[in-house]
């Protein structure tokens, strides 16, 4: 028996990286998925890569559909969530993994990016849990993707990231307290990760930052997407309100 045999599953940002490994790994374990997409110029071909990762979960023999939506814009996160009910019929999990990073001096960085970077990674986690909320049920979860980032990191280029992302381990337990016990949220702190996101780190750098790591690596998608899944299982039925690491024993 598949964990999530008839599950429906929304996942922000899944048309690569992380999400689209999120997706991939709750439909080979039976669950219908909603790949969100937001073309972008960190993204312009968003929606080819949508496309493709519906393409690969329906070869699964699993369902797929995929929304366009800004999480940031409420008026589209409803619509999308409108949308996945129409198609499915409900919304058992929400993965919140929409997320964007300037990595920029703090001379110049604008002040446009640092709201981007709240608008995407903060505002629009909270509203669509906000809208989420409203179409599930008891025994529903919400996994939020913040980053070990929001607990320890002190790196100034990307103190707005740092801050939208502790501010989100903060939301996922004021949320988890209030729906609770109806729905069960967490949230994942990742640590480095083999993505497109830093993909043009220098090399100096990433040998510097895997040191670092006891794992001596970088995590790939599939290593964060696992967890995920656990937390939204019953396997982990008893846990909410909390913010797992994962970050291969960073120091």
């Amino acid at each position: 028996m598949k964990r999530f045999e008839g599950k429906v599953v929304l996942i922000t940002g899944s048309s690569r990286g992380i999400g689209k490994a999120c997706a991939l790994e709750f439909a080979k374990e039976g669950a219908k998925i909603i790949i969100d997409f937001h073309i972008s110029d960190i993204e312009p071909d968003a929606d080819k890569n949508a496309a493709l990762a519906v393409n690969e979960i329906k070869k699964m023999g699993s369902e797929a559909i995929a929304i366009k939506c800004d999480v940031s814009k409420e008026d589209e996160v409803k619509s999308m969530f409108d949308e996945a009910v129409k198609n499915f019929g409900t919304i058992d999990i929400l993965v919140n993994n929409a997320g964007i990073v300037y990595d920029f001096p703090i001379e110049e960085k604008t002040t446009e990016q640092w709201k981007r970077t709240f608008e995407v990674d903060l505002l629009g986690a909270f509203i669509c849990c906000k809208e989420a909320v409203s179409h599930m049920q008891v025994g529903s979860s919400i996994i939020n993707i913040a980053s070990t980032n929001g607990i320890n990191a002190i790196c100034p280029d990307s103190m707005d990231y740092n801050a939208v992302k502790a501010g989100l381990i903060n939301l996922t337990a004021n949320l988890a307290k209030k729906f609770a016990p109806k729905i069960r949220i967490n949230a994942i702190a990742p640590g480095w990760v083999d993505t497109k996101m830093n993909a043009g780190l220098p090399k100096e750098y990433v040998d510097q930052e895997t040191q670092k790591t006891w794992l001596k690596r970088f995590a790939n998608s599939s290593e964060i997407a696992k967890p995920v899944l656990f937390l939204a299982s019953e396997d982990a039925s008893f846990i909410t309100g909390t913010t797992l690491i994962v970050d291969g024993g960073y120091k």
